[in-house]
């Protein structure tokens, strides 16, 4: 953490007097949520920058990511297709600061279910003919990923929102393992 905040000053991306402050609060810090704050705003800081996107694409049968553990990259590409897709961040472990998503729905959808800590952007987003339906809440816990939604809803839409009433019965009656 240290590193990182010496190497931002080091590339003009934040003042010596930030890094000072900042470094101070790092010595100091109890929690990861905590140290993940000081860098959470500074580009470039995240490997997945470099890995290949996830894609999704409905096709005929439809597609979909979770719930259950799986990596997240810092960019999912999402196609609805005939088939639909629904990407479930339910139950990842993300030490991303921010999750690019595109979701194009075309003909049969896009749905994203993400975290209640965790918080969406859509202002990317071209609602096209079938719409945008964003019902998350944008209170955000410190260390959380924000998910960053461009695209457009196609003939069908994007839904993006928090798990329902019976996916929390099954997460609750199906603890995340180890």
């Amino acid at each position: 953490m240290v590193e990182q905040l010496r190497d931002a000053a080091a590339e003009g991306r934040i003042d010596f007097d930030e890094l000072d402050s900042r470094l101070e609060q790092a010595l100091t810090s109890k929690t990861h949520a905590e140290l993940a704050v000081l860098t959470a705003d500074l580009p470039g800081l995240n490997s997945s920058e470099s890995q290949a996107p996830l894609v999704l694409e409905g096709g005929m049968f439809g597609a979909s990511r979770g719930p259950g553990r799986w990596e997240v990259p810092g960019h999912v590409i999402t196609r609805g297709g005939v088939g639909g897709v629904k990407l479930d961040f339910t139950r990842v472990e993300c030490r991303l600061t921010e999750v690019a998503v595109e979701a194009y729905g075309e003909t049969s959808g896009v749905t994203i279910v993400i975290p209640d800590a965790w918080a969406a952007d859509t202002s990317g987003m071209d609602p096209g003919i079938g719409g945008l339906t964003d019902k998350t809440t944008p209170d955000r816990l410190p260390g959380t990923p924000l998910i960053r939604l461009t695209g457009s809803g196609g003939m069908a839409g994007v839904v993006i929102r928090h798990p329902n009433r019976r996916e929390r019965r099954k997460l609750h009656s199906n603890p995340p393992q180890g």
